[in-house]
């Protein structure tokens, strides 16, 4: 089965300045892939480019078999939703917030679902609450409820547990990984945290100034990584 997502010589640069050179890279049809390297390293900007954001300086990229252009239909952009580190929630209320993405497409979260989805979540009782009174780990636990009703067929976070405590993440963690499994999802996971990607990924990929240095699944990127930079940045090591 041909990937969903597929980069060739694909750049992104600013100001003349490239950040991002992905000579290659080949994402799967409903697989984990962890983006992981130093702060600086490309991994929001790749995030980007998948998010549909913003189109490659040079090179191509491929969505489904599709050049992404200007021209990309919302009908496949909607495809795609992303969970960020930093949620933007709506003066409105927790249970408003979820059906948000919904109601933009015309839809509306039938009660017992959305019922199901707070209980999920452990927010019954704050569901008339306006979201804006939440603590960090609710109101990511509603971000990611409102991205994941619309049932994505890629879902893109960038850090989404990186301010959370122990509890918000493993709650993050279950709900993604019951999710991806239940709708067949490909799941593109921005993290720092390489405990994190060890636990949640299939594969990892570690970039480096830009540079795509290293593709492999998690068990041989921790355990016999192919490059001294991944194997530095495996044992927590600063890697330049």
């Amino acid at each position: 089965m041909p990937p969903i997502y597929q980069l060739q010589h694909a750049q992104k640069a600013y100001d003349g300045r490239v950040v991002l050179d992905i000579d290659a890279l080949a994402i799967g049809r409903g697989e984990v892939l962890a983006l992981v390297g130093p702060s600086g390293s490309g991994k929001s900007t790749l995030l980007r480019l998948l998010n549909f954001l913003e189109p490659p300086t040079a090179g191509a990229l491929t969505f489904d078999g599709r050049a992404v252009g200007d021209d990309l239909p919302l009908s496949e952009r909607r495809r795609v939703t992303a969970v960020f580190q930093r949620p933007a929630l709506l003066r409105r209320s927790v249970a408003a917030n979820i059906g948000y993405g919904l109601g933009l497409r015309g839809e509306k979260l039938p009660p017992e679902e959305l019922a199901a989805w707070l209980e999920r979540l452990g927010l019954t009782h704050l569901a008339r609450q306006s979201a804006l009174r939440l603590s960090a780990g609710e109101a990511q636990r509603v971000a990611m409820a409102r991205a994941l009703v619309v049932r994505p067929d890629v879902l893109l976070l960038d850090e989404p547990t990186a301010n959370l405590d122990p509890y918000n993440v493993g709650l993050i963690e279950r709900l993604v990984a019951e999710e991806q499994r239940a709708l067949g999802m490909t799941v593109v996971w921005v993290t720092h945290d390489i405990f994190q990607a060890r636990r949640v990924a299939d594969r990892v990929a570690f970039l480096l100034a830009g540079r795509l240095v290293e593709v492999a699944d998690a068990e041989t990127f921790f355990t016999a990584p192919a490059t001294a930079q991944a194997a530095a940045f495996a044992r927590g090591e600063l890697v330049y």
